[in-house]
């Protein structure tokens, strides 16, 4: 995720009712001990869709708010070192875990595993880098697309799946103005199609997109053009970070929120985001975790790692803060 220093956003209002039944290049059902781990995992619904084959089973994910404390390291998928220490650190181990997926890479059944054995979700970002998005949605990939199907149905657990996110902002080659939204749309249809006709069910199709702004000189587009129905997409994703220092949740992320609101009432889960390591970091994590809970969201993925800024949780006081809000996620219920 990349969002740019300058924006200004207004914020938009916190959902004071019952959260909905259904479910931002760069941009939560509820966690006890280590049962914060094991529960997205165990409590997953298999719903029978029927005797034929493939579409026998669909695993769904549990969608009550606060459900999901995620996290992303970098080099997830060659060992789990990381995502333990962080999960010492802050006394819960994460149940979502997430890593970026080049195109032709195939799925990262040994990650998944080690995921699951640590009683989490993976969570897998298809990045379609200089692939023209017409190709893939003509079927130029299906082969490709055909074998990462097969390898995740073949995990046979509960896997969560975005491609081409933050295609409303100009960082990456599948975003605007680089591809077109309609191009977008029909290459997104042609994967999740695929996908259920070769049988992989257990995908929860998470639709991501970057944080919008009101003022800046190429500006993140609102998402409405890249919104590929309901039918294709199980939960939406939002990336967004507090770059300065006087962002809070609100005007960060609810005009966003505001903006899916109008497309759809699928689960919402911040996908990536960070406060960098700077003294009001603990209090941009309470903000987090306050801001979730207002909203009535999913949860959030924490991207740990010193990139644009150092966005790693390291301080003790920050650790802290991040034990505090942990512990207000509980375990799911079916």
């Amino acid at each position: 995720m990349k969002h740019r220093r300058g924006e200004t956003v207004q914020a938009a209002q916190p959902r004071t009712g019952p959260p909905a039944s259904r479910h931002l290049p760069r941009p939560i059902v509820i966690v006890g001990a280590v049962l914060l781990v094991l529960a997205a995992v165990a409590v997953a619904v298999v719903r029978d869709l029927g005797s034929s084959g493939s579409r026998a089973q669909a695993i769904i994910l549990p969608t009550a708010p606060r459900s999901y404390l995620g996290l992303y390291e970098r080099d997830t998928t060659s060992g789990y070192a990381g995502i333990d220490q962080f999960a010492q650190a802050i006394g819960r181990r994460p149940n979502l875990v997430s890593y970026y997926s080049g195109w032709g890479e195939a799925f990262q059944t040994g990650f998944a595993t080690r995921a699951a054995q640590h009683g989490a979700v993976p969570l897998v970002q298809i990045d379609p880098t200089d692939i023209p998005l017409s190709a893939i949605a003509s079927g130029r990939y299906d082969s490709y697309l055909r074998g990462f199907a097969d390898a995740v149905r073949g995990y046979q657990r509960p896997v969560v799946i975005g491609f081409g996110h933050e295609m409303n902002a100009w960082w990456y080659s599948w975003g605007y103005p680089h591809a077109s939204p309609a191009s977008f749309v029909a290459a997104w249809r042609h994967i999740v199609t695929l996908f259920r006709a070769q049988g992989a069910w257990n995908v929860t199709w998470l639709w991501t997109v970057n944080v919008i702004g009101q003022q800046q000189a190429r500006a993140v587009r609102p998402p409405r053009p890249w919104w590929p129905g309901s039918s294709y997409v199980t939960w939406v994703g939002i990336d967004g970070y507090y770059f300065e220092p006087s962002w809070t949740f609100a005007p960060l992320f609810g005009p966003t929120i505001k903006a899916v609101r109008a497309l759809t009432h699928d689960p919402v889960l911040i996908s990536e985001t960070a406060a960098g390591t700077t003294e009001d970091q603990p209090a941009k994590i309470a903000d987090l975790f306050a801001g979730t809970r207002a909203y009535g969201l999913l949860g959030f993925v924490w991207f740990n790692v010193d990139k644009e800024q150092d966005w790693r949780v390291t301080g003790p006081s920050a650790l802290a803060a991040f034990r505090r809000g942990a512990q207000t996620y509980h375990r799911p219920r079916p």
